[in-house]
């Protein structure tokens, strides 16, 4: 029987990694700027967070020192897994295709309601019940990611409105609530083993799709520039590799719908980072909205320190 763990460090974890996923922003920003095109930027990313846990695994925790393997795993469990690969690629490839059509805070705000949509779903599935605090957590979180996002808009000029634009976040929404709730089917594979798979397999899917739009040069240009690929690295290890653990294992420690509403604190990081580092400025409404979403995390705290105390505590299935 797995020991059981506070579910505040659970919380912990998730918000760790919601702030390493708010720099991608800016790690972004910069390899476009030096001539990475978004697909190819997606490929190296994803493949070397895969590349970074695998050596992880191969070195550090050794292959089956701590939990089955996916070999061996049953088929249910490798099903869910490759439909998790599907889910990450989707995301992806519809967040980069949003912001190439529509004004990036509109594509957000699609994105960003994933939380209301795992919400949704797990109280249908009958997985998580909504209770008073979740809501109100929930329901200050959106507020606050609206204000956060929208609060940039005014220093931007008149918003780029594109129909499709802004289905293709609502898409990488639903690909993201499809991730969260199909990752209690792979409980039995580690956190590391089964994001290095997902990674993997977005990064052969944005390969692919790299060199299908823009030739093998495009897949290949960074390998000209050091300061490029040093700038790959970082961001495949510590916006991909490592956060995508913390957000799976936050999954499986503090189930989906308070690791969806506490996930609303990349944006604020991103902002805060884009205002500091590309001098983008922080609206007056932007700083609002941040200190909401951080109320709703602290709400979401102390309704899992409710249940730690009452008795309901979750352990990690899988290992971090």
């Amino acid at each position: 029987m797995p020991t059981p763990r506070p579910a505040w460090v659970g919380a912990l974890l998730v918000l760790v990694g919601a702030a390493l996923f708010g720099t991608l922003g800016v790690g972004s920003r910069y390899a476009y700027d030096a001539g990475v095109q978004p697909f190819a930027f997606v490929a190296w990313r994803a493949g070397v967070g895969a590349l970074g846990l695998a050596l992880v695994i191969l070195t550090v925790r050794r292959p089956g020192a701590s939990g089955p393997s996916i070999r061996s795993s049953v088929s249910g469990a490798r099903n869910a897994l490759l439909l998790a690969v599907l889910f990450g690629a989707g995301v992806n490839m519809a967040m980069f295709l949003a912001f190439d059509r529509t004004t990036v805070a509109l594509a957000l705000l699609g994105f960003y309601t994933y939380p209301a949509m795992i919400a949704a779903a797990s109280s249908l599935l009958g997985r998580e019940p909504l209770d008073v605090a979740r809501v109100v957590a929930l329901l200050l979180a959106l507020v606050g990611m609206v204000a956060v996002v929208l609060g940039g808009l005014t220093s931007a000029g008149a918003p780029r409105i594109d129909g499709l634009g802004i289905a293709l976040g609502l898409a990488a929404g639903a690909f993201q609530t499809g991730f969260f709730l199909t990752s209690r089917r792979y409980l039995a594979v580690r956190a590391d083993v089964a994001i290095g798979t997902v990674l993997a397999g977005s990064a052969l899917i944005a390969a692919i799709l790299s060199v299908a739009t823009g030739g093998p040069s495009a897949l290949l240009m960074p390998l000209g520039s050091p300061s490029v690929i040093l700038l790959l690295v970082a961001v495949g290890l510590f916006a991909a590799a490592l956060p995508s653990v913390l957000l799976l294992t936050g999954i499986r420690w503090i189930g989906g719908v308070r690791t969806g509403i506490l996930m609303l604190f990349e944006p604020v990081v991103g902002v805060g980072l884009a205002a500091v580092l590309l001098s983008e400025g922080l609206a007056p409404l932007q700083v609002i909205g941040g200190g909401t979403i951080l109320l709703a995390a602290f709400i979401v705290q102390r309704d899992a320190r409710a249940a730690t105390e009452g008795g309901i505590v979750l352990p990690a299935p899988g290992g971090p």
